[in-house]
């Protein structure tokens, strides 16, 4: 089977890695890293140049595309790959507002009774004081639409809050700032869950536990993500099923209800609170750097039947089973990241880092002959497998120590056991 992945990061290498321990599977990916190169053929198309990814698709031809960013569903991509004929592991544009607009979210949610935090939305600076007035402490501040990451904010003090949606309003990131979320902020333990989705049918994928955090202890400004775990080692019980109940399936109905049919995969982010579960947003593809963490949990070959299934390709639903195994991601940052990322140094890589429980995954890489740069402010992740959680913390770390470049960052917490 050839399959084409969408991307260039760390979770399109970690996505290529999964697929390819299927039988008998061709990779490209379009326009991937150092990482995919390693184990099939790149492509010089942009994830965001829909027509380029189609005219590939066929070129070659594919039997299957695999996007990972969000950005390119956003924008269509599913529709226009389906108008073409190819199958797309991934949702329209009509579903994937649920990741481009958090209002539209809050509003579907709120209408399917997702147990959600109370919010607010806000389209004019003068619009912000009485918006605010109805939290009696500061609320989180969201950019409604894509901001890779940089569009939420936690400020402390009401006029923080205050400061945060105006700047967005007013153009701190453009177009995805239109528009503001003001949302409840809550507390409790944060957990990843994923399910493969195709219209009201689901199946849960490993759950995982991220930090977004720049530093230890989850201090500093908000990131892409320096890390993850997998299991989530916080949550434990049927969570998964209360979860699927009351947030995924009733959001899955409400979009059907509408007149949208999701196929993909539902990244749910959420806040496991006193009063149970509650949703904080979706992404409407897998998670960067979960994916990391959570695809080396599958055993081989399910990651591509999974696809296959939400793609239309075959029709049985697939039953998945879990290695039992704990999988850790450290994720390695450039220095000045994530406002000012430093590139184009050197990495060095010593020998013994890779092994068959340790890799390393590229994200923001380019190779020059032999030679390794950063090119990104997330370089990549060494991800490894244990026994247990603290097992795999400890082979990650032991990874880490083997990369190095100038101003290397990375937080020295992943998979320590917090309390809730």
């Amino acid at each position: 089977m050839k399959v084409l992945v969408v991307g260039s990061g760390g979770r399109e290498h970690a996505i290529g890695r999964a697929l390819v321990t299927a039988a008998n599977v061709e990779l490209f990916t379009a326009p991937g890293n150092p990482g995919t190169a390693a184990i099939g053929e790149n492509l010089p198309v942009p994830a965001e140049d829909i027509a380029g990814i189609v005219a590939a698709a066929r070129s070659i031809p594919v039997d299957l595309v695999v996007p990972g960013p969000e950005a390119p569903l956003v924008a269509g991509l599913a529709d226009a790959l389906a108008e073409a004929g190819i199958p797309c592991a991934g949702p329209g544009a009509s579903a994937a507002r649920l990741e481009g607009s958090k209002a539209f979210t809050r509003a579907l949610t709120e209408a399917a009774g997702v147990p959600s935090p109370a919010f607010r939305v806000v389209e004019r600076v003068a619009d912000l004081d009485r918006a605010l007035g109805a939290f009696t402490s500061p609320p989180v501040v969201k950019a409604d639409g894509l901001a890779g990451g940089k569009g939420v904010f936690l400020p402390e003090t009401i006029e923080g809050c205050r400061d945060a949606a105006e700047s967005l309003l007013t153009g701190r990131l453009g177009g995805a700032g239109s528009r503001v979320v003001l949302e409840e902020r809550l507390f409790g333990v944060e957990a990843s869950w994923f399910h493969a989705c195709r219209g009201t049918e689901v199946v849960p994928l490993p759950h995982a536990m991220d930090y977004k955090r720049l530093y230890e202890g989850e201090e500093g400004p908000n990131t892409g993500g320096m890390g993850a775990v997998s299991p989530n080692p916080m949550v434990g019980g049927d969570l998964e099923g209360t979860i699927r109940q009351q947030i995924v399936l009733p959001t899955l109905r409400r979009l059907q209800r509408e007149g949208t049919t999701f196929r993909g995969f539902l990244f749910s982010g959420l806040m496991v609170t006193a009063a149970g579960p509650m949703l904080l947003e979706y992404n409407v593809r897998l998670g960067d750097p979960e994916t990391q963490a959570v695809l080396p949990r599958l055993l081989d070959g399910a990651f591509l039947e999974v696809c296959a299934w939400v793609s239309g390709m075959t029709d049985a639903k697939p039953r998945i089973a879990f290695d039992e195994r704990a999988a850790c991601a450290v994720v390695l940052a450039t220095e000045g990241y994530p406002d000012a990322p430093r590139t184009g140094d050197a990495i060095q890589i010593a020998d013994g880092l890779e092994t068959e429980s340790r890799w390393l995954i590229h994200g923001g890489t380019r190779r020059e002959g032999d030679d390794l740069y950063t090119a990104g402010g997330r370089v990549g992740a060494v991800v490894a497998r244990g026994a247990a959680l603290d097992e795999a913390r400890r082979s990650a770390y032991d990874g880490v120590r083997l990369v190095q470049w100038p101003g290397m960052t990375h937080r020295t917490d992943i998979g320590l056991i917090r309390d809730a």
